[in-house]
């Protein structure tokens, strides 16, 4: 989510789900459990019926806060930086809530931009309509597509929908406004019982895909809106044009309630409304193995807790970090300090579709102010190569495409705090290797599979064959592309 604190207590109310923070202060998180425990039953892959996007297959998120992205913090300044996006090999544009932000109960100077006072208007600091029109405009003559952040489990206190459609909010035992959680005083919760704000809703989202012709939506806390109203109103959008809708959610954690709302354990997301989730637990597990708290082997456990639960092409979203982890957990930098470069390697190649935060690939060291003006250090850009190399070969490798139940992934056995895993489909394959540890570390690349080309040829091996020994240095990383059959 995101306001501030409701990312820490809303988390620990979940155990070990959420990275959720839209309206809140924040505290550290509890940390996580030492194993992955499997919900009781396996999704049904006959379910699933969702039409990915052709345009989605090979590509990899972007998450744009406009407020931050540019001194401006306008569409029209954060514009100007598209054709360096494309040419990084972003995919799909992620803006974060561009609606007027609530003023009653704000924090900090500016608020949260997820206490939404006007579902379909512009945040007037940030442009026009007209403005918006223009980005998703100028993102789509190259090549890429653009998501809206999109609130729909709250508003602000000050929300236009609270004078003219008062019934359509929960209350509390006065029969008075009240968050969804404790911590998220800045918003209050909506009760989708009524029929009439769901129509409201789903009408609203199709107004900012034709209006502004964007995408589809990354959905805030996805799991506290009613699975049945994200079915239809993704039907109700396919209408108009093939979109992707990214859910805020983890389904391997389902929690039976959160903060008096009656939850469905079984949520079922990703089967009619939902291209992804996060990837909140396999996040939390990396962060465990990037500080030397887990050993490497719980990789395993984990995938197989994944692919138990999920059908062959279903994928999660894959991520260092976030609006919110950096706001409240703080940079990679920060909770990984060496190993932030080799995690942002293993989790961009890892099956999933990966998402940068904007500032990623500037190396930014800091927390952003989530509430205030912060502008985001560029520095020059220091680490755009290598997520350009990363997200060049995802859009090109057969490998590596998303939603494609045929492509093989496999942990290959490496020495603690290494990861060593190939992808493959058919002929075609990439070795990826990640030492977390400070030391050099010898491993191996897969017997029996030919030849492999250095993706990164800086680090000293340029080709080797299969099986042949490969010494990464200390927090070092190296990617293999198969080029020869044996």
């Amino acid at each position: 989510m995101s306001h501030p604190a409701s990312f820490r207590p809303l988390r620990a109310l979940l155990v070990p789900l959420l990275f959720l923070g839209a309206c809140q202060s924040g505290t550290k998180s509890p940390p996580e459990t030492a194993t992955v425990a499997v919900p009781p039953a396996a999704l049904d892959s006959a379910a699933f019926t969702i039409r990915h996007p052709a345009w989605a297959r090979h590509a990899t998120i972007y998450q744009v806060n406009v407020r931050q992205y540019t001194p401006q913090g306008t569409f029209r300044a954060a514009e100007a930086d598209l054709p360096r996006l494309q040419k990084m090999g972003v995919g799909i544009l992620w803006l974060m809530p561009i609606n007027p932000i609530g003023r009653s109960h704000r924090k900090g100077t500016l608020g949260s931009a997820y206490s939404v006072r006007d579902y379909r208007a512009v945040n007037p600091d940030l442009g026009s309509l007209a403005d918006v029109q223009h980005y998703v405009n100028t993102a789509h003559r190259l090549g890429m597509h653009v998501i809206l952040d999109w609130v729909a489990n709250h508003t602000a206190w000050d929300s236009n929908l609270t004078t003219e459609h008062p019934d359509w909010y929960t209350r509390d035992a006065k029969g008075q406004f009240r968050p969804p959680v404790a911590d998220w005083q800045d918003v209050i919760d909506l009760d989708y019982s009524k029929p009439a704000l769901r129509q409201y809703m789903t009408e609203t989202m199709a107004y900012w895909v034709k209006t502004a012709d964007l995408d589809g939506f990354r959905c805030d806390v996805a799991g506290l809106v009613p699975t049945d109203f994200w079915n239809h109103t993704r039907q109700e959008l396919e209408k108009i044009k093939p979109v992707f809708m990214l859910a805020e959610w983890d389904e391997l954690f389902p929690p039976t309630f959160i903060s008096r709302k009656e939850f469905d354990p079984n949520t079922r997301l990703l089967e009619k409304a939902f291209d992804a989730t996060y990837a909140l637990r396999l996040h939390g597990l990396l962060d465990s193995l990037g500080r030397g708290q887990k050993p490497t082997a719980e990789l395993a456990h984990y995938w197989a807790a994944e692919r138990k639960l999920y059908p062959r092409g279903v994928n999660l979203m894959t991520f260092t970090s976030t609006h919110d982890i950096n706001a409240w957990d703080g940079s990679e930098y920060e909770r990984l300090g060496a190993n932030a470069v080799p995690e942002a390697v293993l989790t961009t190649l890892w099956p999933g579709i990966p998402m940068l935060y904007n500032g990623q690939e500037a190396a930014m060291k800091r927390r952003l102010r989530f509430f205030d003006k912060d502008t985001i250090p560029w520095n020059g850009y220091p680490l755009q190569g290598l997520y350009t190399t990363l997200l060049q070969l995802k859009k090109r490798h057969p490998a590596l495409a998303n939603f494609d139940a045929e492509s093989q992934f496999t942990l290959v056995p490496s020495p603690a705090r290494t990861v060593v895993f190939e992808r493959r489909k058919g002929d075609a394959a990439v070795v990826v290797m990640v030492n977390l540890h400070d030391k050099p570390q010898p491993l191996a690349l897969p017997a029996g599979a030919g030849s492999y080309r250095a993706v990164f040829p800086t680090t000293g091996h340029l080709a080797e064959d299969a099986g042949a020994p490969v010494t990464l240095p200390p927090h070092g990383y190296q990617v293999w592309e198969q080029i020869g059959q044996k």
